[in-house]
């Protein structure tokens, strides 16, 4: 369910400009959820994530500037920049604070050498820039339908072909009291 509720407002992008065909349509949609995705976190949890609060933001202005200018180049930039983000937020970690930003989200389910965090770390620095430059290339050499499907459906599977892949890897560095133990495989996830 929270899955799903993360993933909201793409889906409700998509939704709309599969029954409108127009993408100025479903940015008004999306930055409308973003809204109510955030005042509902607000008003369940009396707080909004970090990672909720960039995207929604950045839908917001690029989102804004989309409709204002009417040039949908803003929308689709604003997927790469969302990844950028989060890839700069990994390398910066590495030079604040004594653990990386993936030890920090992953370390309470896992007990890792420090040389394998810091790898995790930088592989997700690289699907991160990776993201970003496969969804302008998709955006600006094929259609904006087929876009607007890539934006759900092949970030979805990337990230969970990522994931799955990231799952493996990390099963074979698990000490082996921590690889028998299913509680502690959970994986950090990203709504774009």
């Amino acid at each position: 369910m929270q899955l799903l509720f993360d993933f909201f407002p793409v889906i409700a992008f998509y939704l709309t400009y599969q029954v409108t065909r127009d993408m100025f349509v479903a940015t008004g949609v999306i930055i409308v959820a973003v809204i109510a995705q955030t005042a509902w976190q607000w008003f369940r949890h009396r707080k909004v994530s970090k990672m909720a609060l960039t995207s929604g933001a950045l839908v917001l202005v690029f989102g804004g500037l989309t409709l204002l200018i009417h040039d949908k180049a803003f929308i689709q930039w604003k997927v790469s920049v969302v990844n950028w983000l989060f890839a700069a937020a990994f390398l910066a970690s590495r030079f604040f604070g004594d653990k990386v930003l993936i030890e920090r989200i992953m370390g309470p389910n896992f007990q890792l050498e420090r040389p394998v965090w810091l790898t995790l770390n930088w592989i997700w620095i690289v699907f991160f820039t990776a993201l970003g430059v496969i969804n302008l290339y998709v955006a600006y050499n094929f259609s904006e339908a087929f876009w607007v499907s890539f934006k759900l459906y092949g970030m979805l599977g990337l990230t969970a072909a990522f994931a799955i892949g990231q799952a493996f890897w990390l099963s074979s560095k698990l000490p082996a009291e921590d690889a028998a133990d299913p509680d502690k495989s959970q994986m950090p996830g990203k709504p774009q």
